[in-house]
């Protein structure tokens, strides 16, 4: 019988545990964070390199669906860069067509505010500061870049032996559970398997509906270059509920910003309105459905703490991650209760 005393010792164990936990993934996030996105990246391949086996050697095919994945982030970073260049490029007119807008806005201000010239001005002298020092700057730049270069390449590397040497993987967790355990061992890969690439799927379908009503929403807006903005905006999706943020920003900069029309800024809202209620409630659970077995409260909860872990990366992974949680938990029948808690299915007596 569990007494007042050890339920408050467990508890307290339970809550140190997860807090220490959390702690030590945040410190070795260069260690695990390559890791965990080779791992979820292999099983979205998984099925185009057991199909491309049966015409080649393992080896080849594992190389080549690394490489495969390589030139889709490369192709994929060139089109945001492509974009951030573009807007770069774009900045003097920019600023020269929304004078006028903040003007306005700082007389507005200064009528209906308690804000007067002299704390306008401070604030303007306040963001012009510039305290660090540009050495320091570009150390900081360089090292945060040679760290994401070397994680980058690392990434692709794992794929390579997660590919080519998943049947020593396999054979490993089969063998050091009891032979009781194996069939329930064996089921939770095969279900764990499918999770990553049934949710990229659904994601991709989505992403390209997502591009199509974008496009038509911001073309008629009359945003600039709207095909790559509804593209890169629909890919943005991929980090949970944040992404859209990022696109509707970008789409505004690319629109609102290059031509200073309030109806731009209008059609963006309602373009960006419109379509994340398509998503939420018609897109969402249709295309994606049931391909990941997670309940939406727990879809959010599992993104802070992604966000929280390992920044935009970890809210990318937080998802396809809960759920191969919940398919161990619902196959382990003394954590099925945790399985049950974090599903979205309802379950009966």
């Amino acid at each position: 019988m569990i007494t007042k005393k050890n339920l408050l010792l467990y508890g307290t164990a339970f809550i140190l545990g997860i807090y220490f936990l959390f702690l030590g993934l945040t410190k070795a996030k260069g260690f695990f964070a390559p890791l965990v996105t080779a791992i979820i990246l292999s099983l979205v391949v998984l099925p185009l390199s057991q199909l491309m086996e049966k015409k080649m050697k393992r080896p080849v095919a594992a190389i080549l669906n690394s490489l495969l994945l390589f030139a889709i982030s490369i192709g994929l970073m060139a089109l945001v860069s492509f974009q951030i260049r573009s807007f770069a490029e774009d900045w003097p007119e920019i600023k020269k067509t929304m004078q006028p807008k903040i003007e306005q806005f700082k007389n507005f201000a200064l009528e209906h505010t308690p804000l007067d010239e002299e704390d306008i001005k401070e604030a303007k002298n306040e963001s012009s500061k510039a305290p660090s020092n540009t050495s320091d700057k570009i150390t900081k730049f360089m090292s945060g870049l040679s760290s994401f270069l070397a994680n980058y390449l690392l990434t692709f590397v794992y794929v390579f032996f997660l590919l080519n040497y998943r049947d020593v993987f396999k054979g490993f967790f089969l063998r050091i559970f009891p032979d009781k355990r194996r069939d329930t061992v064996k089921t939770i890969i095969t279900k764990s398997a499918k999770v990553a690439p049934q949710y990229l799927l659904g994601k991709l379908i989505l992403m390209g509906l997502l591009a199509v009503l974008y496009s038509i929403g911001l073309g008629i807006s009359g945003v600039d270059n709207f095909i790559l903005v509804s593209v890169i905006a629909a890919v943005l999706t991929l980090i949970p509920y944040v992404g859209n943020i990022i696109g509707f920003t970008m789409a505004v900069a690319f629109g609102f910003l290059s031509s200073g029309d309030t109806t731009v800024l209008i059609g963006i809202a309602l373009t960006f309105t419109i379509t994340q209620f398509v998503e939420s409630y018609v897109l969402q659970p249709y295309v994606v459905g049931e391909r990941v077995d997670v309940h939406p409260f727990f879809v959010i909860v599992s993104v802070i703490l992604g966000n929280m872990v390992w920044g935009v990366i970890g809210m990318i992974l937080a998802i396809p991650v809960m759920g191969i949680i919940t398919v161990v938990l619902l196959n382990i029948n003394e954590l099925k209760p945790f399985g049950i808690l974090f599903s979205k299915k309802e379950f009966s007596e």
